[in-house]
């Protein structure tokens, strides 16, 4: 059984952090097979960052461990990863229903060579709307940008 837990920003300490980011280093590898060792590393911080700040940061958790984690902005899904042990489970699926039902989140960015994550932004009623041709860092990874039909 799935549990979502909402984490506000004083709860997530250092702790927290280091286990979403041993999540996220783990899903990048297996998804993300693009970018390089250093693309890795430069971003490793940036994720400490983004999850200390993201308005609306959900855990995914299963008997009470955390396997995966969404963080939502406004109306927009800035992050959605899990452990890949977990892929194909219905974990990524509920976590949308909950942003889209309970938060509002309409709008997501995938980079464009993760194709694994644009099948399933379209499996769960996302289409491409636009697409940029570097990523937030400038780098030469596509982005496309998506948006949720009703």
């Amino acid at each position: 059984m799935l549990d979502i837990v909402t984490v506000e920003s004083p709860s997530r300490d250092k702790v927290l952090i280091a286990d979403l980011q041993t999540i996220w280093e783990a899903s990048v590898r297996e998804t993300h097979l693009f970018l390089r060792e250093e693309d890795i590393a430069a971003l490793y911080p940036m994720v400490a960052d983004a999850l200390q700040n993201v308005d609306k940061l959900l855990l995914a958790q299963q008997n009470g461990e955390t396997v995966g984690f969404m963080g939502v902005d406004g109306c927009k899904i800035e992050m959605l990863f899990l452990h890949p042990a977990y892929f194909g489970k219905g974990f990524g699926k509920r976590l949308v229903q909950y942003a889209t039902a309970a938060l509002g989140a309409a709008y997501v960015d995938v980079n464009e060579q993760n194709t694994q994550a644009l099948a399933f932004y379209q499996h769960v009623g996302f289409v491409v709307t636009g697409r940029s041709e570097l990523d937030e860092q400038g780098n030469h990874y596509p982005i496309l940008h998506m948006k949720r039909l009703s």
